[in-house]
C-alpha cells in the first residue's frame, strides 16, 4: 500500500491536551479540530508530524476509548 503525505495547514487551530495528561508531562497527545477534520499531534514534539482523521473517525475512537477499561 501507498501513502501520499500532503502537507495539513495547522495555523490557527486551537490546540489541547486532555485534562487527564497532569503537569508532570509524559506520553500525551494533543488534538485540534478543525475545518472537516481532527488533528493529532505529539505534544513533545510539536514541529513533528500531524494526522488528521474525520469527526466521524475520531468520534468513534474516542467512543471505545472510553468504553475500555484501562
Amino acid at each position: 500500500m501507498k501513502t501520499a503525505r500532503t502537507p495539513i495547514e495547522t495555523q490557527g487551530l486551537g490546540w489541547f491536551k486532555s485534562s487527564y495528561s497532569g503537569a508532570e508531562g509524559g506520553e500525551c497527545v494533543e488534538v485540534a479540530g478543525g475545518s472537516g477534520a481532527v488533528y493529532v499531534r505529539d505534544s513533545k514534539d510539536l514541529a513533528g508530524p500531524i494526522f488528521a482523521v474525520s469527526p466521524q473517525a475520531w468520534a468513534g475512537f474516542v467512543g471505545l476509548a472510553a468504553d475500555a477499561d484501562v
